[in-house]
Protein backbone atom coordinates (compact mmCIF):
# COMPACT_ATOMS: atom_id res chain seq x y z
CA UNK A 1 0.00 0.00 0.00
CA UNK A 2 1.33 3.57 -0.70
CA UNK A 3 0.45 6.64 1.42
CA UNK A 4 -2.11 8.65 -1.04
CA UNK A 5 -0.88 11.94 0.40
CA UNK A 6 1.68 11.39 -2.14
CA UNK A 7 -1.04 10.99 -4.94
CA UNK A 8 -2.55 13.92 -3.38
CA UNK A 9 0.18 16.03 -3.29
CA UNK A 10 0.79 15.29 -7.31
CA UNK A 11 -2.80 16.00 -8.29
CA UNK A 12 -2.40 19.01 -6.33
CA UNK A 13 0.20 20.31 -8.53
CA UNK A 14 -2.02 20.11 -11.28
CA UNK A 15 -5.45 20.79 -10.40
CA UNK A 16 -4.67 23.11 -6.91
CA UNK A 17 -4.95 26.80 -8.26
CA UNK A 18 -4.33 29.52 -5.86
CA UNK A 19 -5.02 33.23 -7.23
CA UNK A 20 -3.49 36.35 -6.21
CA UNK A 21 -5.96 38.82 -5.04
CA UNK A 22 -7.15 41.50 -6.76
CA UNK A 23 -9.28 44.81 -5.08
CA UNK A 24 -8.02 47.36 -2.17
CA UNK A 25 -7.39 44.76 0.45
CA UNK A 26 -5.85 41.32 0.49
CA UNK A 27 -7.57 38.64 2.29
CA UNK A 28 -6.02 37.69 5.52
CA UNK A 29 -4.30 34.66 6.31
CA UNK A 30 -4.07 34.84 9.95
CA UNK A 31 -5.55 32.15 12.12
CA UNK A 32 -8.44 33.72 14.85
CA UNK A 33 -7.38 34.11 18.02
CA UNK A 34 -9.95 35.14 21.17
CA UNK A 35 -10.21 38.55 19.87
CA UNK A 36 -11.64 36.85 16.71
CA UNK A 37 -14.51 35.05 17.66
CA UNK A 38 -18.14 35.64 18.01
CA UNK A 39 -20.34 37.57 15.98
CA UNK A 40 -23.57 37.32 13.58
CA UNK A 41 -22.77 36.81 9.90
CA UNK A 42 -24.90 37.61 6.89
CA UNK A 43 -24.14 36.39 3.63
CA UNK A 44 -26.26 38.50 0.82
CA UNK A 45 -27.07 36.13 -2.10
CA UNK A 46 -28.85 36.17 -5.83
CA UNK A 47 -30.94 33.34 -5.07
CA UNK A 48 -32.01 30.83 -2.75
CA UNK A 49 -31.03 27.05 -2.07
CA UNK A 50 -33.38 24.34 -3.79
CA UNK A 51 -32.83 21.79 -1.29
CA UNK A 52 -30.27 20.75 1.47
CA UNK A 53 -29.23 17.29 1.19
CA UNK A 54 -25.69 17.88 -0.40
CA UNK A 55 -26.51 14.02 -2.83
CA UNK A 56 -29.82 15.34 -4.14
CA UNK A 57 -28.80 19.05 -5.27
CA UNK A 58 -27.05 19.85 -8.30
CA UNK A 59 -27.06 24.22 -8.12
CA UNK A 60 -24.45 26.03 -6.05
CA UNK A 61 -27.04 28.25 -3.92
CA UNK A 62 -27.89 24.99 -2.33
CA UNK A 63 -24.22 23.62 -1.79
CA UNK A 64 -23.86 27.33 -0.29
CA UNK A 65 -25.45 25.97 2.58
CA UNK A 66 -24.91 22.59 2.52
CA UNK A 67 -21.35 23.35 2.52
CA UNK A 68 -21.14 24.96 5.99
CA UNK A 69 -23.61 21.65 7.21
CA UNK A 70 -21.80 18.90 6.22
CA UNK A 71 -18.21 17.25 5.96
CA UNK A 72 -16.94 15.27 3.32
CA UNK A 73 -14.07 12.60 4.06
CA UNK A 74 -11.48 15.23 2.30
CA UNK A 75 -11.99 18.57 1.34
CA UNK A 76 -10.22 21.33 -0.41
CA UNK A 77 -7.83 23.86 1.34
CA UNK A 78 -9.23 26.61 1.61
CA UNK A 79 -8.79 28.67 -1.63
CA UNK A 80 -7.37 25.88 -3.56
CA UNK A 81 -8.21 22.96 -5.02
CA UNK A 82 -5.20 21.20 -3.21
CA UNK A 83 -6.64 17.62 -1.30
CA UNK A 84 -6.47 17.93 2.80
CA UNK A 85 -8.07 15.66 5.41
CA UNK A 86 -11.30 15.97 6.78
CA UNK A 87 -13.59 13.30 8.06
CA UNK A 88 -10.79 10.72 7.19
CA UNK A 89 -7.44 12.25 8.86
CA UNK A 90 -5.64 9.79 6.68
CA UNK A 91 -6.06 7.12 4.08
CA UNK A 92 -3.83 4.92 1.77
CA UNK A 93 -4.75 3.18 -2.04
CA UNK A 94 -3.43 0.40 -3.41
CA UNK A 95 -0.38 -0.35 -5.70
CA UNK A 96 -3.21 -0.76 -8.68
CA UNK A 97 -5.92 2.19 -7.80
CA UNK A 98 -8.65 0.10 -7.14
CA UNK A 99 -9.10 -0.02 -3.27
CA UNK A 100 -9.00 3.31 -0.94
CA UNK A 101 -8.65 3.01 2.96
CA UNK A 102 -9.79 5.73 4.76
CA UNK A 103 -8.88 5.74 8.13
CA UNK A 104 -11.72 8.33 10.33
CA UNK A 105 -11.23 10.52 12.61
CA UNK A 106 -11.87 9.89 16.30
CA UNK A 107 -15.09 11.65 18.33
CA UNK A 108 -16.66 13.58 15.93
CA UNK A 109 -20.81 13.63 16.29
CA UNK A 110 -23.38 14.75 14.01
CA UNK A 111 -25.48 18.02 15.10
CA UNK A 112 -28.05 15.56 16.48
CA UNK A 113 -25.50 13.77 19.06
CA UNK A 114 -25.29 10.16 17.69
CA UNK A 115 -21.52 9.41 17.11
CA UNK A 116 -20.05 10.06 13.30
CA UNK A 117 -18.34 6.27 12.46
CA UNK A 118 -17.67 4.57 9.52
CA UNK A 119 -21.43 3.51 8.96
CA UNK A 120 -22.70 6.61 8.29
CA UNK A 121 -20.12 7.36 5.29
CA UNK A 122 -21.13 3.78 4.15
CA UNK A 123 -24.74 4.49 4.57
CA UNK A 124 -24.61 7.85 2.84
CA UNK A 125 -22.87 6.90 0.04
CA UNK A 126 -24.69 3.29 -0.60
CA UNK A 127 -27.88 5.18 -0.63
CA UNK A 128 -26.91 6.81 -4.07
CA UNK A 129 -24.79 3.79 -5.19
CA UNK A 130 -27.03 0.74 -4.55
CA UNK A 131 -30.60 0.74 -6.51
CA UNK A 132 -31.90 -1.35 -4.08
CA UNK A 133 -30.81 0.35 -0.92
CA UNK A 134 -33.94 1.00 1.42
CA UNK A 135 -33.46 4.59 0.69
CA UNK A 136 -31.89 5.10 -2.86
CA UNK A 137 -35.89 5.71 -3.87
CA UNK A 138 -35.52 9.24 -2.49
CA UNK A 139 -33.04 10.35 -5.22
CA UNK A 140 -32.21 11.55 -7.97
CA UNK A 141 -28.70 11.21 -7.31
CA UNK A 142 -27.60 13.23 -10.07
CA UNK A 143 -23.95 14.23 -9.29
CA UNK A 144 -23.68 10.25 -8.21
CA UNK A 145 -25.08 8.96 -11.12
CA UNK A 146 -25.79 11.60 -14.37
CA UNK A 147 -22.59 13.64 -14.09
CA UNK A 148 -19.51 11.73 -12.06
CA UNK A 149 -20.44 8.16 -13.34
CA UNK A 150 -19.61 6.98 -9.64
CA UNK A 151 -22.24 3.88 -9.80
CA UNK A 152 -19.43 2.81 -13.12
CA UNK A 153 -16.40 3.68 -11.02
CA UNK A 154 -17.56 2.16 -7.26
CA UNK A 155 -17.92 -1.41 -6.94
CA UNK A 156 -18.36 -1.16 -3.11
CA UNK A 157 -17.71 0.63 0.17
CA UNK A 158 -17.19 -1.33 3.17
CA UNK A 159 -16.67 -0.54 6.83
CA UNK A 160 -13.92 -2.31 7.76
CA UNK A 161 -14.25 -1.34 11.86
CA UNK A 162 -15.90 1.79 12.91
CA UNK A 163 -13.18 3.84 11.73
CA UNK A 164 -12.11 2.32 8.63
CA UNK A 165 -13.53 2.39 5.52
CA UNK A 166 -12.71 0.27 2.19
CA UNK A 167 -13.80 1.75 -1.16
CA UNK A 168 -13.19 -0.88 -3.80
CA UNK A 169 -13.51 0.68 -7.36
CA UNK A 170 -14.35 -1.02 -10.84
CA UNK A 171 -11.46 0.43 -13.12
CA UNK A 172 -8.82 3.20 -12.11
CA UNK A 173 -10.27 6.98 -12.05
CA UNK A 174 -7.66 9.51 -11.92
CA UNK A 175 -9.83 12.20 -10.22
CA UNK A 176 -11.39 9.72 -7.96
CA UNK A 177 -9.65 11.35 -4.26
CA UNK A 178 -10.96 14.67 -5.93
CA UNK A 179 -14.49 13.68 -6.40
CA UNK A 180 -14.95 12.63 -2.30
CA UNK A 181 -14.14 16.34 -1.96
CA UNK A 182 -17.04 17.30 -3.82
CA UNK A 183 -20.29 18.33 -1.34
CA UNK A 184 -22.50 15.32 -2.97
CA UNK A 185 -20.03 13.05 -1.10
CA UNK A 186 -20.90 15.33 2.20
CA UNK A 187 -21.59 12.78 5.09
CA UNK A 188 -25.62 12.75 6.37
CA UNK A 189 -27.28 11.46 9.98
CA UNK A 190 -28.18 8.09 9.58
CA UNK A 191 -30.47 8.32 12.67
CA UNK A 192 -31.90 11.94 11.40
CA UNK A 193 -32.48 10.66 7.68
CA UNK A 194 -34.27 7.70 8.39
CA UNK A 195 -36.56 9.46 11.19
CA UNK A 196 -37.58 11.86 7.79
CA UNK A 197 -36.61 10.98 4.21
CA UNK A 198 -38.37 13.48 2.35
CA UNK A 199 -38.32 15.88 4.77
CA UNK A 200 -34.22 15.76 5.71
CA UNK A 201 -33.86 17.94 2.05
CA UNK A 202 -35.33 20.60 4.73
CA UNK A 203 -34.22 20.02 7.74
CA UNK A 204 -30.45 18.66 7.20
CA UNK A 205 -28.34 17.25 9.80
CA UNK A 206 -24.27 16.78 9.51
CA UNK A 207 -21.27 16.95 10.86
CA UNK A 208 -20.31 20.40 9.76
CA UNK A 209 -19.08 23.82 10.91
CA UNK A 210 -22.50 25.03 11.43
CA UNK A 211 -25.77 23.22 12.54
CA UNK A 212 -28.70 23.94 10.76
CA UNK A 213 -31.34 26.15 12.84
CA UNK A 214 -34.50 27.61 10.51
CA UNK A 215 -34.84 27.95 6.32
CA UNK A 216 -37.30 30.51 5.50
CA UNK A 217 -37.84 30.08 1.51
CA UNK A 218 -36.43 32.96 -0.36
CA UNK A 219 -35.79 34.96 2.54
CA UNK A 220 -32.90 33.37 4.49
CA UNK A 221 -31.63 30.36 5.98
CA UNK A 222 -30.03 30.45 9.61
CA UNK A 223 -27.19 28.83 10.93
CA UNK A 224 -25.55 28.40 14.78
CA UNK A 225 -22.22 27.94 15.45
CA UNK A 226 -21.27 23.64 15.80
CA UNK A 227 -19.92 23.82 19.24
CA UNK A 228 -18.28 20.81 18.82
CA UNK A 229 -16.72 20.64 15.65
CA UNK A 230 -13.30 19.44 15.27
CA UNK A 231 -11.77 22.35 14.33
CA UNK A 232 -12.48 26.21 15.53
CA UNK A 233 -15.02 27.84 14.19
CA UNK A 234 -15.19 31.71 15.06
CA UNK A 235 -18.62 32.95 13.87
CA UNK A 236 -21.70 32.41 16.41
CA UNK A 237 -24.04 32.94 13.75
CA UNK A 238 -24.07 32.64 9.66
CA UNK A 239 -27.39 33.76 8.20
CA UNK A 240 -27.82 32.80 4.12
CA UNK A 241 -29.59 36.17 2.60
CA UNK A 242 -31.91 36.32 -0.34
CA UNK A 243 -31.57 39.24 -2.17
CA UNK A 244 -32.24 38.98 -5.48
CA UNK A 245 -31.35 42.17 -7.35
CA UNK A 246 -27.89 42.86 -7.59
CA UNK A 247 -28.01 46.48 -7.07
CA UNK A 248 -29.86 46.23 -3.73
CA UNK A 249 -27.62 43.13 -3.08
CA UNK A 250 -25.15 46.47 -2.94
CA UNK A 251 -27.67 48.76 -0.98
CA UNK A 252 -27.89 46.34 1.98
CA UNK A 253 -24.26 45.82 2.35
CA UNK A 254 -23.85 50.57 2.33
CA UNK A 255 -26.46 49.98 4.93
CA UNK A 256 -25.10 47.13 7.09
CA UNK A 257 -27.87 45.33 6.62
CA UNK A 258 -25.38 42.09 5.19
CA UNK A 259 -21.86 41.97 5.43
CA UNK A 260 -20.59 40.09 2.01
CA UNK A 261 -22.49 39.64 -0.98
CA UNK A 262 -22.67 37.60 -4.00
CA UNK A 263 -21.95 38.48 -7.69
CA UNK A 264 -22.22 42.48 -7.79
CA UNK A 265 -23.59 44.12 -11.30
CA UNK A 266 -20.26 45.37 -12.85
CA UNK A 267 -21.90 48.82 -13.07
CA UNK A 268 -21.80 49.15 -9.18
CA UNK A 269 -18.22 47.99 -8.73
CA UNK A 270 -16.28 51.77 -9.33
CA UNK A 271 -18.54 52.80 -6.56
CA UNK A 272 -17.77 49.88 -4.55
CA UNK A 273 -13.81 50.42 -5.16
CA UNK A 274 -14.40 54.03 -4.03
CA UNK A 275 -15.75 53.06 -0.91
CA UNK A 276 -13.57 53.00 2.36
CA UNK A 277 -15.20 50.88 4.09
CA UNK A 278 -15.69 47.99 1.54
CA UNK A 279 -13.11 45.46 0.66
CA UNK A 280 -13.24 43.59 -2.63
CA UNK A 281 -12.32 40.34 -2.52
CA UNK A 282 -11.15 38.61 -6.54
CA UNK A 283 -10.34 35.82 -7.57
CA UNK A 284 -9.92 34.49 -11.47
CA UNK A 285 -12.82 31.86 -11.94
CA UNK A 286 -12.64 28.49 -12.72
CA UNK A 287 -15.90 29.24 -14.34
CA UNK A 288 -17.83 28.70 -17.99
CA UNK A 289 -20.77 30.56 -18.84
CA UNK A 290 -22.83 29.00 -22.18
CA UNK A 291 -25.73 28.66 -24.56
CA UNK A 292 -26.34 25.30 -24.62
CA UNK A 293 -28.23 24.22 -28.51
CA UNK A 294 -30.27 21.28 -27.88
CA UNK A 295 -29.30 19.48 -30.85
CA UNK A 296 -32.37 16.62 -30.78
CA UNK A 297 -34.37 19.54 -31.49
CA UNK A 298 -35.09 21.61 -34.88
CA UNK A 299 -32.94 23.46 -36.02
CA UNK A 300 -29.77 22.48 -33.65
CA UNK A 301 -29.71 19.26 -35.21
CA UNK A 302 -27.84 20.29 -38.00
CA UNK A 303 -24.35 21.39 -37.31
CA UNK A 304 -23.91 24.20 -39.79
CA UNK A 305 -27.14 26.27 -38.21
CA UNK A 306 -25.22 25.58 -34.21
CA UNK A 307 -22.06 27.17 -36.46
CA UNK A 308 -24.52 29.96 -37.51
CA UNK A 309 -25.61 30.32 -34.05
CA UNK A 310 -21.84 30.92 -33.24
CA UNK A 311 -21.18 33.44 -36.25
CA UNK A 312 -23.87 35.38 -35.01
CA UNK A 313 -23.18 36.33 -31.58
CA UNK A 314 -21.33 39.09 -30.77
CA UNK A 315 -19.55 37.62 -27.31
CA UNK A 316 -17.40 40.69 -27.45
CA UNK A 317 -20.38 43.11 -26.82
CA UNK A 318 -21.45 40.90 -24.32
CA UNK A 319 -18.26 40.94 -22.35
CA UNK A 320 -18.25 44.67 -22.80
CA UNK A 321 -21.91 45.31 -21.45
CA UNK A 322 -22.51 42.38 -18.84
CA UNK A 323 -19.05 41.11 -17.42
CA UNK A 324 -17.00 44.16 -18.25
CA UNK A 325 -13.39 44.22 -17.24
CA UNK A 326 -14.24 40.62 -14.90
CA UNK A 327 -15.25 38.69 -18.12
CA UNK A 328 -13.33 37.11 -21.04
CA UNK A 329 -14.74 35.59 -23.85
CA UNK A 330 -14.85 31.96 -23.86
CA UNK A 331 -14.11 29.36 -27.00
CA UNK A 332 -13.47 26.10 -24.92
CA UNK A 333 -15.72 23.82 -22.58
CA UNK A 334 -12.66 24.09 -20.27
CA UNK A 335 -11.40 27.73 -18.43
CA UNK A 336 -7.79 28.88 -19.43
CA UNK A 337 -6.79 28.59 -15.43
CA UNK A 338 -7.44 24.64 -15.74
CA UNK A 339 -4.43 22.28 -17.26
CA UNK A 340 -5.11 20.84 -20.41
CA UNK A 341 -7.05 23.73 -21.86
CA UNK A 342 -6.07 23.92 -25.72
CA UNK A 343 -5.52 27.22 -26.67
CA UNK A 344 -4.47 26.43 -30.00
CA UNK A 345 -7.99 26.56 -30.93
CA UNK A 346 -9.32 29.84 -32.40
CA UNK A 347 -12.36 31.15 -31.16
CA UNK A 348 -15.47 31.69 -33.81
CA UNK A 349 -15.22 35.59 -34.56
CA UNK A 350 -18.76 37.53 -35.08
CA UNK A 351 -19.21 37.44 -38.72
CA UNK A 352 -23.25 37.80 -39.75
CA UNK A 353 -22.47 36.78 -43.40
CA UNK A 354 -20.87 33.76 -42.55
CA UNK A 355 -23.70 32.84 -40.11
CA UNK A 356 -26.31 33.53 -43.07
CA UNK A 357 -24.75 31.81 -45.39
CA UNK A 358 -24.47 28.96 -42.88
CA UNK A 359 -28.21 28.71 -42.37
CA UNK A 360 -29.06 28.90 -45.97
CA UNK A 361 -26.88 26.02 -46.78
CA UNK A 362 -28.78 23.98 -43.75
CA UNK A 363 -32.20 25.23 -45.56
CA UNK A 364 -32.84 28.20 -43.41
CA UNK A 365 -32.80 31.14 -45.39
CA UNK A 366 -34.92 33.57 -44.57
CA UNK A 367 -33.76 32.45 -40.63
CA UNK A 368 -35.98 30.96 -37.70
CA UNK A 369 -37.96 31.31 -34.56
CA UNK A 370 -36.21 30.08 -31.68
CA UNK A 371 -36.59 30.15 -27.65
CA UNK A 372 -33.38 31.25 -25.89
CA UNK A 373 -34.13 30.88 -21.95
CA UNK A 374 -32.60 32.27 -19.82
CA UNK A 375 -31.39 31.72 -15.66
CA UNK A 376 -33.72 33.36 -13.10
CA UNK A 377 -30.51 34.08 -10.71
CA UNK A 378 -26.96 35.60 -10.88
CA UNK A 379 -24.22 33.23 -11.14
CA UNK A 380 -20.34 33.65 -10.99
CA UNK A 381 -20.31 32.84 -14.49
CA UNK A 382 -23.15 34.72 -15.45
CA UNK A 383 -24.37 37.62 -14.09
CA UNK A 384 -27.53 38.89 -15.64
CA UNK A 385 -28.74 36.02 -17.92
CA UNK A 386 -31.75 38.17 -18.97
CA UNK A 387 -29.72 41.18 -20.35
CA UNK A 388 -27.47 38.78 -22.07
CA UNK A 389 -29.91 37.06 -23.71
CA UNK A 390 -31.14 40.77 -24.99
CA UNK A 391 -28.20 41.43 -26.82
CA UNK A 392 -28.05 37.93 -28.42
CA UNK A 393 -32.02 38.74 -29.34
CA UNK A 394 -30.80 41.92 -30.77
CA UNK A 395 -28.16 40.56 -32.54
CA UNK A 396 -30.05 37.45 -33.99
CA UNK A 397 -32.59 39.19 -35.49
CA UNK A 398 -29.72 41.09 -37.62
CA UNK A 399 -29.27 37.08 -39.43
CA UNK A 400 -33.04 36.40 -39.41
CA UNK A 401 -33.40 34.66 -36.46
CA UNK A 402 -36.49 35.28 -34.37
CA UNK A 403 -35.70 34.51 -30.80
CA UNK A 404 -38.60 34.28 -27.77
CA UNK A 405 -36.95 34.81 -24.65
CA UNK A 406 -38.24 32.28 -21.90
CA UNK A 407 -37.45 32.04 -17.84
CA UNK A 408 -38.38 29.87 -15.18
CA UNK A 409 -38.06 29.87 -10.70
CA UNK A 410 -34.30 28.30 -10.90
CA UNK A 411 -35.32 24.77 -9.36
CA UNK A 412 -38.16 24.36 -12.09
CA UNK A 413 -35.10 25.99 -14.95
CA UNK A 414 -32.88 23.23 -13.37
CA UNK A 415 -35.19 20.53 -13.48
CA UNK A 416 -36.13 21.54 -17.17
CA UNK A 417 -32.74 22.05 -18.88
CA UNK A 418 -32.04 19.07 -17.42
CA UNK A 419 -35.11 17.08 -19.38
CA UNK A 420 -34.53 18.67 -22.46
CA UNK A 421 -37.45 20.66 -22.68
CA UNK A 422 -35.81 23.56 -24.25
CA UNK A 423 -34.73 24.51 -27.92
CA UNK A 424 -31.71 26.87 -26.58
CA UNK A 425 -30.64 27.42 -23.02
CA UNK A 426 -27.79 29.22 -21.00
CA UNK A 427 -26.32 27.64 -17.84
CA UNK A 428 -22.79 27.25 -16.75
CA UNK A 429 -20.14 25.88 -14.81
CA UNK A 430 -17.94 25.91 -12.08
CA UNK A 431 -15.54 23.37 -11.55
CA UNK A 432 -16.49 21.25 -8.31
CA UNK A 433 -12.71 19.61 -8.25
CA UNK A 434 -9.67 21.00 -10.36
CA UNK A 435 -9.91 18.72 -12.79
CA UNK A 436 -11.14 18.68 -16.89
CA UNK A 437 -13.04 15.65 -16.33
CA UNK A 438 -15.42 17.65 -14.33
CA UNK A 439 -16.21 19.79 -16.62
CA UNK A 440 -16.07 17.51 -19.76
CA UNK A 441 -17.66 14.65 -18.50
CA UNK A 442 -20.05 16.55 -16.78
CA UNK A 443 -21.24 18.82 -19.23
CA UNK A 444 -20.44 17.28 -22.57
CA UNK A 445 -20.17 13.14 -22.11
CA UNK A 446 -22.99 10.93 -23.53
CA UNK A 447 -23.62 9.32 -20.35
CA UNK A 448 -24.43 12.88 -18.88
CA UNK A 449 -27.09 13.54 -21.75
CA UNK A 450 -29.57 11.16 -20.33
CA UNK A 451 -32.69 12.85 -19.14
CA UNK A 452 -34.61 13.77 -17.01
CA UNK A 453 -31.64 15.02 -14.89
CA UNK A 454 -29.04 15.61 -18.14
CA UNK A 455 -25.98 17.46 -17.30
CA UNK A 456 -25.29 17.73 -20.41
CA UNK A 457 -28.21 20.00 -21.29
CA UNK A 458 -27.19 19.90 -25.37
CA UNK A 459 -28.14 16.69 -25.41
CA UNK A 460 -25.12 16.19 -27.56
CA UNK A 461 -23.94 12.46 -27.70
CA UNK A 462 -20.93 12.49 -29.95
CA UNK A 463 -19.38 8.88 -29.63
CA UNK A 464 -15.91 9.79 -30.52
CA UNK A 465 -15.63 12.92 -27.60
CA UNK A 466 -16.38 10.79 -25.15
CA UNK A 467 -14.86 7.79 -26.09
CA UNK A 468 -11.50 10.16 -25.62
CA UNK A 469 -12.61 11.56 -22.52
CA UNK A 470 -13.86 7.96 -20.82
CA UNK A 471 -9.73 7.52 -21.60
CA UNK A 472 -8.72 10.11 -19.82
CA UNK A 473 -10.51 9.38 -16.61
CA UNK A 474 -8.94 6.02 -16.45
CA UNK A 475 -5.42 6.93 -17.09
CA UNK A 476 -2.76 8.08 -14.39
CA UNK A 477 -0.63 9.91 -16.91
CA UNK A 478 -1.42 13.70 -16.57
CA UNK A 479 0.40 14.25 -20.38
CA UNK A 480 -1.42 11.59 -21.84
CA UNK A 481 -4.69 13.02 -20.05
CA UNK A 482 -3.56 16.28 -21.49
CA UNK A 483 -3.16 14.85 -25.15
CA UNK A 484 -7.01 13.21 -25.01
CA UNK A 485 -8.58 16.33 -24.08
CA UNK A 486 -6.51 18.54 -25.83
CA UNK A 487 -8.23 16.51 -28.98
CA UNK A 488 -11.54 16.39 -27.13
CA UNK A 489 -11.95 20.29 -27.27
CA UNK A 490 -11.34 20.49 -30.76
CA UNK A 491 -13.82 17.90 -31.63
CA UNK A 492 -16.39 20.15 -29.28
CA UNK A 493 -15.71 22.99 -31.24
CA UNK A 494 -15.83 22.17 -34.42
CA UNK A 495 -19.05 20.18 -34.04
CA UNK A 496 -20.64 23.17 -31.52
CA UNK A 497 -23.30 21.86 -29.42
CA UNK A 498 -22.62 24.87 -27.31
CA UNK A 499 -21.98 28.58 -28.15
CA UNK A 500 -19.42 29.12 -25.51
CA UNK A 501 -19.89 32.91 -23.47
CA UNK A 502 -17.68 33.68 -21.05
CA UNK A 503 -15.33 32.89 -18.11
CA UNK A 504 -15.22 35.35 -15.06
CA UNK A 505 -13.17 37.09 -12.49
CA UNK A 506 -15.11 36.18 -8.84
CA UNK A 507 -15.55 39.42 -7.27
CA UNK A 508 -16.99 39.03 -3.87
CA UNK A 509 -17.27 42.46 -1.92
CA UNK A 510 -17.72 42.64 1.85
CA UNK A 511 -17.45 45.19 4.64
CA UNK A 512 -14.11 45.53 6.20
CA UNK A 513 -15.00 43.88 9.77
CA UNK A 514 -15.50 40.58 7.51
CA UNK A 515 -11.92 39.00 8.00
CA UNK A 516 -9.97 35.93 6.64
CA UNK A 517 -12.75 35.02 3.92
CA UNK A 518 -10.56 33.14 0.84
CA UNK A 519 -12.61 32.70 -2.26
CA UNK A 520 -13.28 29.31 -3.12
CA UNK A 521 -11.79 27.79 -7.20
CA UNK A 522 -15.04 25.65 -7.04
CA UNK A 523 -17.11 28.61 -6.73
CA UNK A 524 -18.68 27.56 -2.96
CA UNK A 525 -18.37 30.02 -0.24
CA UNK A 526 -16.69 28.96 2.81
CA UNK A 527 -17.36 30.69 6.33
CA UNK A 528 -15.69 28.19 9.12
CA UNK A 529 -12.76 30.18 9.40
CA UNK A 530 -14.25 33.61 9.26
CA UNK A 531 -14.49 36.17 11.67
CA UNK A 532 -16.26 39.54 12.52
CA UNK A 533 -13.57 41.91 13.07
CA UNK A 534 -15.48 43.41 16.71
Amino acid sequence: MKKLFLLAFVLAIFTGMVFANGGKEAESTAVGGDDKMGGVLVFGRAGDSVGLDPARETDGESFYATHQIFDTLVEFKTGTTEIVPALATSWDVSDDNLTYTFYLREGVKFHDGTPFNADAVVFSLERQLKEDHPYNEYGPWQYWTNYMGMSDIVESITAKDDLTVVFQLQKPEAPFIANLAMDFAGIVSPTAYKADPEGFSSNPVGTGPFKFVSWTKDSDIVLDKNEDYWEEVYLDRLILKVIPDATARWLALQKGEVDIIDFPAADDLPAMEADPDVQLIQQSGMNVGYLALNVEKEPYDDVRVRLAMNYAIDRDEIIEAVYGSAGQVAKNPIPPNIWSYNDDIEAYPYDAEKAKALMAEAGYPDGFKTEIWAMPVARPYNPDARKIAEIMQAQLAKVGVEVEIVSYEWGTYLDRTGAGDHQAAMLGWTGDNGDPDNFLWVLLSAPSAVTPAAGNISLWKNEEFTALIKEAKETADVARRTELYEQAQVIFHEDAPWVPIAHSVVTVPASNSVKNFKISPTGTRVFKSVWLEQ
